[in-house]
């Protein structure tokens, strides 16, 4: 975790929230510990709020000016943290993503980071023409380690029927790619759906989005453009998403004909 004395207040209000919330922290001679214990969370979620690494509840900011004093500041700051767009590197969503309990996500593209095959996920980042593509590659297969934990997040995919049939040059590559998705069929924290394209105009015409619910923490909604990827933290963003979400899997197909496509696709192959 990142120094929060490093951290630049005037990055974003998510730090200048976390800068604050050390510094009455501080001042009240508390540990981050101490302050966990009072504001009823662990000092983890402390550390991690003060080095803008997680997004602090609505709970969290009036428990903190219970604690502090402060009169209200911390709840009239709340909504600018919450409500603003947060630009970020894909290196600080991966930090969101580690925390997870949970993770909901539409893919319109390409097949979800975490499920990707190495030789899938290589082709897919060399039509970007990265120069250090072998870090990148090495970089996502390491981001998938938290499958492997004992409180491995739960995972819900629905992939578009576009990504299925969006295949690399390698046919090899893309053959083990749908293997390894059906690997994952009878895996009990594992659920992919395939919206297909007799679907018609889905919920989610505008692109991919994750939903990730924290174990600690504000719940998130993570998106990307062309160069471009955002955060929201506000619990409206969430529902919001949340309901788009629940229309995407309604409109897919069940997960028994999902693992019956992938499986049919990996047959032409």
């Amino acid at each position: 975790m990142p120094n929060p004395n490093d951290l630049d207040p005037s990055r974003s209000p998510l730090a200048f929230f976390g800068s604050e919330v050390r510094l009455e922290r501080e001042k009240a001679g508390m540990s981050q510990q101490d302050l966990g214990k009072v504001l009823y969370c662990s000092g983890a979620l402390v550390g991690y709020i003060e080095a803008a690494k997680r997004y602090p509840t609505l709970e969290f900011a009036e428990r903190c000016d219970e604690v502090f004093g402060t009169g209200g500041f911390f709840v009239r700051l709340w909504p600018l943290v919450s409500r603003f767009v947060l630009p970020h590197s894909f290196r600080h969503y991966v930090d969101f993503e580690a925390g997870a309990r949970a993770i909901r996500t539409y893919q319109a593209q390409t097949i979800y980071g975490l499920l990707q095959t190495e030789d899938y996920a290589r082709a897919v980042m060399c039509t970007s023409r990265h120069e250090d593509l072998d870090a990148m590659v090495a970089a996502r297969m390491e981001r998938q380690r938290i499958l492997q934990r004992p409180e491995a997040p739960k995972i819900w995919a629905v992939l578009d029927e576009a990504v299925l049939r969006r295949r690399p040059e390698d046919d090899e590559a893309m053959r083990v790619q749908l293997q390894r998705l059906l690997d994952y069929r009878y895996d009990p924290k594992m659920v992919i759906q395939i919206l297909p394209f007799r679907a018609g105009f889905p919920a989610s015409l505008d692109g991919s989005f994750n939903l990730l619910s924290m174990d600690e923490g504000a719940d998130l909604v993570y998106s990307e453009g062309v160069g471009t990827a955002q955060v929201l933290a506000h619990p409206e963003e969430f529902e919001r998403a949340g309901f788009r979400y629940d229309l995407l899997r309604t409109a897919a197909l069940s997960a028994e004909d999902s693992w019956k496509l992938i499986a049919s696709l990996l047959e032409e192959l």
